[in-house]
């Protein structure tokens, strides 16, 4: 198992505010709690709690999923062997006290930076740990991006789902370790493991990638059939992850650590879901309110009434509109939208006035007894003009 980095760095269950032997349930229940409050929808420009949101995310994307739960506390527990975490060896290259000058530090993505830590006891990419822990040094996996089409009501209420992709994993034969079965990667004799040699230059000494084992600080005399020793294969796997109530078509939710598998102990890199909300054959939606058009005769809009307004919950609320309600008048009913912490939408209901294709007898005599009432009279016609 090749722990990634960030989970030497990051206590999740601290992120959640729960304890290590938090139940699944309470630890959703922070997750959802914290989510709410931290929501880019609910802090407009705040980039602080966005990413807080962002951490909470990651978290309950590892301590939300009992197997990857399970994954990070023993990686946890292990401390940091071979994460490349170390300080400077004591008794070694370049003598007590001395330091390690690693050339990749200076011309690899460490930069400067890792030369320095490893100066003054940080420790970098080239301290002591595991194999693989210096030389060409962990590589972060690549970005995985899916597109998920989403029902428009599981993107106002949140919904857990299975994403199905085929995208480089972590070998299902070797388990990620590179070796046929029945062998094991053997450590590096050139290098001891630590994925450097050494050139002693008194006080500082000078180190490079092994050439031997290419800096991975083991040797895989027998590759994995199935993965020709690169501890990855392409195959379908699947996700399981949430999405949460509120989300809006084309956006897109990163869940970390879910991409492709790092190198050399690098944490793997994010699956980035774009989602797509599938139109409602009914209701619409405008920001966090929801819209839906009712019909309502000539009568009811006239004379006023009680209409019966659809939700997207199934049931039905009763909206009056008053005398006199002109067609395609908008109403508001108040917290019948996308619920938010501390709130929710509304539902927007435009009225539409039906005029009837087909009249009876008495319907098209009382129309037309009410044309006659309400027509201009002759006097008002000629505008009082005594001539006509």
């Amino acid at each position: 198992m090749n722990p990634q980095r960030e989970w030497f760095e990051k206590d999740y269950y601290d992120v959640l505010g729960v304890s290590k032997d938090a139940s699944d349930k309470d630890v959703k229940k922070a997750y959802r709690k914290l989510a709410s409050e931290l929501h880019p929808d609910k802090n407009p420009g705040n980039t602080v709690a966005e990413e807080k949101f962002k951490d909470v995310s990651a978290a309950y994307d590892v301590l939300g999923d009992p197997e990857r739960r399970a994954e990070y506390d023993e990686v946890r527990a292990m401390g940091p062997i071979g994460g490349g975490f170390g300080g400077p060896r004591p008794g070694g290259a370049g003598g007590p006290g001395g330091f390690s000058f690693n050339v990749g530090d200076v011309s690899g993505a460490g930069g400067l930076g890792d030369l320095l830590g490893n100066m003054f006891g940080r420790g970098g990419r080239g301290g002591a740990g595991a194999p693989g822990s210096a030389g060409v040094g962990p590589r972060r996996g690549s970005d995985v991006t899916a597109q998920l089409d989403v029902a428009f009501d599981d993107a106002v209420r949140g919904i857990e789902t299975t994403l199905h992709l085929t995208s480089d994993a972590r070998c299902s034969t070797c388990s990620g370790d590179g070796a046929k079965a029945g062998t094991s990667p053997k450590i590096c004799q050139n290098c001891s493991g630590r994925g450097v040699v050494d050139d002693n230059q008194g006080f500082f000494a000078m180190t490079s990638p092994c050439r031997v084992c290419q800096g991975n600080g083991v040797v895989i005399e027998y590759p994995c059939e199935t993965c020709h020793g690169t501890g990855i294969e392409r195959r379908p796997r699947e996700v399981k992850t949430r999405i949460p109530a509120g989300v809006k078509d084309g956006q897109t939710i990163r869940l970390t650590g879910r991409g492709t598998p790092g190198r050399n102990g690098g944490p793997a890199g994010d699956l980035l879901v774009q989602l797509r909300v599938l139109p409602h054959r009914r209701f619409g939606r405008d920001g966090d309110d929801l819209t839906v058009t009712v019909p309502i005769t000539f009568a009811q809009a006239a004379l006023g009434a009680d209409v019966d307004v659809p939700t997207l919950e199934g049931g039905e609320v009763t909206l009056r509109i008053k005398p006199g309600t002109q067609s395609g008048s908008r109403h508001r009913v108040r917290g019948r939208g996308v619920e938010r912490s501390g709130g929710s939408g509304n539902l927007i209901v435009t009225v539409e006035v039906q005029v009837p294709t087909e009249l009876t007898d008495d319907q098209r005599s009382a129309i037309e007894a009410l044309d006659a009432a309400t027509a201009p009279s002759s006097a008002h016609a000629t505008s009082g003009d005594p001539t006509s």
